[in-house]
């Protein structure tokens, strides 16, 4: 566990400093009238990613108990949950180019909230329909960043009449 733990965090902060360098081709800050640059998303991202990998090395090196109980790095039940986020995740990014972000995402989240959280389908759905509404108003009104919609895209168009 100790050593793929380090190996790890090392892997990806190197994969993190390698994103914010490709992400500065553009520009990463906020353009007056458009909004966040192209880099800015991808390069703040990854930031956050290299700053825990950082806190996951201090904690290595600090020799934290997690690091030292001889458990394998990931079990059968872990194996199963990654797949299983895995499988959901690419079915989810596949499933843009048809039903778009906006029908991708409730999707997703019900398939986790119901399926694997064993949540009520009143949240399940609640959240499956606040959570893209909220996307939508804050990247297309309020970034002007335009998502995919695939063949939803136009049942946007009198959203777009209204707010732009």
């Amino acid at each position: 566990m100790r050593k793929a733990e380090l190996v790890m965090a090392v892997a990806m902060a190197v994969v993190s400093v390698s994103l914010m360098w490709k992400s500065m081709e553009l520009p990463i800050g906020w353009l007056p009238g458009e909004g966040p640059g192209g880099g800015a998303f991808p390069f703040w991202l990854s930031f956050g990613m290299l700053v825990c990998c950082i806190c996951i090395i201090v904690r290595w090196l600090r020799s934290s108990a997690d690091s030292h109980d001889g458990k394998p790095y990931m079990d059968r039940e872990t194996l199963v949950i990654f797949l299983t986020g895995a499988l959901s995740l690419t079915v989810m990014v596949g499933s843009i180019y048809l039903i778009g972000v906006y029908g991708a995402i409730p999707l997703l989240l019900i398939f986790y909230m119901k399926f694997i959280g064993q949540h009520s389908w009143l949240l399940a759905a609640t959240l499956a329909v606040c959570f893209p509404v909220v996307t939508f108003f804050f990247f297309e009104i309020a970034l002007t960043i335009t998502l995919p919609k695939g063949l939803t895209e136009p049942l946007f168009y009198p959203l777009y009449d209204i707010f732009l």
